[in-house]
């Protein structure tokens, strides 16, 4: 997929693979908004909970970030307040799908909007990752609501370390929780030709340095970049890979 404004083309693709897995729970979707060129949702769900629960958390999390995008007025309404209310409306969606069914439904959340002035904002909750790259240089990550990554702000363990922790998996926020969701909001002023925005589930970026994430997402165009990250992490993986997903979104020139 590709948007064209002027001087600049936003080029995108996503990626999504079961793993190793009997069920495909991660969701993903680009949206380019309906009524103005040059704005564009990216979002991306995990989901957690049974053999069809973190399948139906995910699936809420991609029909509630429509529905919010569809209302949404670029160059008027408040990029961030939108992301807040999508991991609110999702999170309160989910319970409500735990209340009717046997299982319990989580999902993680990372989703970001770009503006047709290049602005960028972007929200997470849980271990789904929105990296921010210039060139192949990464500037910033979100930081993981995990019981790893707290083990790592806390000069515990290393980041490598906790890559091979054996509770990575435990997150502290996500959504559908008896707990309020975590809500952290990233902005970047003006994403530049070159520039990349990835969002991706813990499944993917388990498998990457942001090195490597970077050198792959500046190289390719965005969707043989997809396709060599979903290969390569399935490769890293040796059969025993988790669901694993990806939006990615790049500032191209026209010429």
């Amino acid at each position: 997929m590709s948007t064209t404004t002027a001087g600049y083309r936003l080029s995108a693709a996503t990626g999504i693979h079961r793993g190793d897995r009997a069920y495909q729970q991660d969701q993903v979707q680009i949206i380019p908004h309906q009524r103005v060129p040059g704005s564009v949702m990216a979002v991306l769900a995990d989901g957690m909970g049974g053999k069809s629960g973190g399948r139906k958390a995910a699936d809420q999390v991609i029909l509630t970030a429509q529905q919010i995008f569809e209302r949404f007025a670029p160059t008027k309404d408040d990029t961030a307040e939108a992301l807040k209310q999508l991991v609110l409306e999702a999170h309160l969606m989910i319970k409500l799908t735990a209340i009717t069914s046997e299982e319990e439904p989580h999902s993680t959340v990372a989703a970001f909007i770009i503006s047709p002035t290049r602005e960028c904002h972007y929200v997470h909750a849980g271990d789904s990752r929105v990296y921010h790259f210039r060139g192949p240089e990464m500037v910033a990550r979100t930081v993981d609501h995990s019981y790893v990554q707290r083990l790592v702000a806390e000069g515990s363990i290393t980041e490598d370390e906790a890559n091979n922790h054996p509770q990575s998996n435990l997150l502290t926020g996500c959504l559908g929780t008896h707990q309020d969701p975590p809500i952290t909001i990233g902005h970047i002023a003006r994403l530049e030709v070159g520039d990349s925005v990835l969002a991706c589930s813990d499944g993917l970026w388990h498998y990457f340095t942001p090195r490597e994430l970077g050198a792959i997402v500046h190289a390719l165009p965005p969707r043989e970049a997809g396709e060599m990250l979903v290969s390569k992490a399935r490769q890293r993986a040796r059969g025993g890979g988790d669901n694993l997903s990806l939006a990615l979104i790049r500032v191209d020139p026209l010429s």
